[in-house]
């Protein structure tokens, strides 16, 4: 991280006051995947106290998402509003099985808050990929693929119509996803700012495909930086850096609750936040290699690579979008 990136971090995080939100989301559904604890928990119970009408907890522990449900009824007074969805993002077919579910059980889909994410600094393997980017690339965009066909129907019946702490060497190679499973390669104290890079390349990329596409009912996608929250993300992490992480935590950490706001921003769905880095609760820039014609060219890449392996998981998943 450079001096200007750090200077940048401690202003963001010390200086910025996030605007509590305040947009209505009536009768709205929404879901929200790792939502039984850290920002993705605050999030759902400030939905519920916004006033939408069905908001799904996807959790990977149902148990906790039943004791997060009853945590959300009791802090808001809105009981039977939040509900507990198992889904395990390290497998594709919990993840196509939450998805037969939400077509069957819900007529309505307004928003997808693709919370739930991994840190992990030892290399495990998921499906075909290293755990990482199986959770935090694959199955969200898997899931989001999914979901598209009811977002858009929703959409067309009820409304009208910056990562910089990785070199990413691996966007250099053929095969882009290969060379991030290999374990003998794999550099795991980057890889949750490369999964979180490619996060951003690939939604950028789903972003100008679903502009382009003529499909009724606009569907509006974004990446969000809630930036450093207080959460046990890292709690995978050796004993020397969760030392140094709870330190650097107590001085410019962000609570749950402000880092909720920035996902309920983004679920607000702006035309101007299509597509867009979401920063402290607006429109960021990205990093200028993200803008530059190798982040381009390695977004293109990406979603090519991406869009193939999606495919073999689903076959004619690229036909919903």
């Amino acid at each position: 991280m450079s001096l200007s990136d750090f200077l940048g971090f401690l202003h963001s995080q010390l200086r910025v006051t996030l605007p509590e939100p305040i947009t209505r989301f009536t009768n709205q559904t929404i879901i929200v995947t790792g939502a039984n604890s850290g920002i993705g928990l605050a999030a759902a119970r400030q939905l519920v106290s916004l006033d939408a009408g069905r908001v799904i907890l996807a959790v990977r522990s149902l148990e906790r998402g039943e004791a997060a449900v009853r945590d959300i009824a009791a802090s808001t007074g809105r009981a039977g509003v939040a509900e507990a969805w198992e889904l395990d993002l390290a497998r594709y077919a919990s993840v196509e099985a939450f998805a037969r579910r939400v077509i069957a059980e819900l007529p309505r889909v307004d928003v997808l808050l693709a919370n739930a994410g991994l840190y992990h600094f030892a290399f495990e393997r998921a499906e075909d990929d290293e755990t990482t980017i199986t959770v935090n690339v694959v199955s969200h965009m898997l899931l989001a693929l999914l979901l598209l066909p009811r977002m858009r129907e929703t959409a067309a019946r009820h409304r009208a119509g910056r990562p910089a702490m990785t070199q990413f060497p691996e966007r250099r190679s053929p095969n882009i996803f290969a060379d991030l499973a290999d374990e003998g390669k794999a550099r795991m104290q980057e890889r949750y700012f490369v999964s979180k890079l490619i996060q951003l390349l690939t939604a950028r990329e789903f972003a100008s495909e679903l502009t382009k596409s003529t499909k009724p009912g606009q569907v509006i996608t974004s990446v969000i930086n809630p930036g450093f929250v207080a959460t046990d993300i890292m709690r995978h992490a050796g004993l020397a850096f969760q030392i140094y992480q709870a330190v650097l935590r107590r001085i410019t950490a962000r609570t749950p609750e402000e880092g909720g706001w920035t996902l309920v921003h983004a679920a607000e769905g702006a035309e101007e936040t299509h597509g867009q880095y979401l920063d402290d609760c607006k429109v960021g820039k990205p990093s200028a290699f993200v803008l530059s014609p190798e982040g381009e060219a390695t977004q293109k890449q990406l979603w090519r690579e991406l869009l193939d392996k999606l495919e073999k998981i689903h076959p004619g998943i690229a036909q919903n979008i």
